[in-house]
């Protein structure tokens, strides 16, 4: 009966350690893996599913652009390639001459030079009605030259006779010769 009840309780005993093994190094690393694919599983889904909300932004992006395709043109052509600055002085003279402004003033500032494009600022001032300037700066969007307005002051005469005196601040650009 002692044999019986020992040889049950080794039994018992080696049962016991057989589940303890197969928990500790089959049960447990097999649940620790199980996690990992599972973490992995939902990453990929959240990165397919970003990927789909972005493949559905593209022809937004696409559609903006050829906007600012359309819209920018083709600058380098607006850019010219020698120092044309006296033709500039001239257009903007005649475009002045043109909407009847008065006291006009074109100063140029110190040429900056750069990598691919130089720049002269220019200081233009003049008088005459609102319209007149509106229409003025309506022209110089159309000229065939980049030019960049970087500062407008707007000042009301004394008198109050509809007269606006306009100082601008504006550069211009040419290309840089390379070589």
């Amino acid at each position: 009966m002692f044999f019986r009840e020992r040889q049950q309780l080794t039994i018992c005993v080696v049962a016991g350690v057989i589940v303890c093994v197969f928990v500790l190094f089959g049960y447990l690393p097999l649940r620790k893996r199980m996690k990992a694919v599972k973490q992995a599983k939902i990453a990929q889904t959240l990165a397919i599913a970003k990927g789909a909300a972005d493949g559905r932004q593209l022809p937004l992006h696409k559609e903006q652009l050829l906007k600012m395709q359309n819209k920018l043109g083709n600058y380098k052509a607006n850019i010219p390639e020698k120092n044309t600055f006296g033709g500039f002085l001239g257009s903007v003279t005649d475009l002045m001459n043109e909407n009847n402004l008065k006291e006009q003033e074109i100063t140029p500032g110190v040429e900056v030079k750069a990598d691919q494009f130089n720049c002269i600022p220019v200081s233009i001032r003049c008088k005459g009605e609102l319209s007149q300037i509106f229409k003025l700066y309506r022209q110089f969007q159309a000229l065939d030259r980049l030019i960049r307005i970087e500062q407008v002051k707007l000042s009301n005469d004394g008198g109050y006779k509809g007269q606006v005196s306009m100082e601008t601040r504006a550069i211009i650009y040419y290309r840089a010769k390379v070589g």
